[in-house]
């Protein structure tokens, strides 16, 4: 029983740290898109 809730706290955790480094990087491409696209002057 210990074993399996290790297994699924290593799970959790890597879970964690995919879904954070997955946001920085939606967040790094979205600043990088504002940053190098024209600004709307109409």
């Amino acid at each position: 029983m210990f074993k399996k809730l290790l297994i699924l706290a290593g799970v959790v955790g890597v879970a964690a740290i995919v879904a954070k480094k997955v946001k920085a990087s939606n967040d790094e491409r979205a600043l990088w898109h504002e940053a190098t696209t024209a600004p709307d002057l109409r």
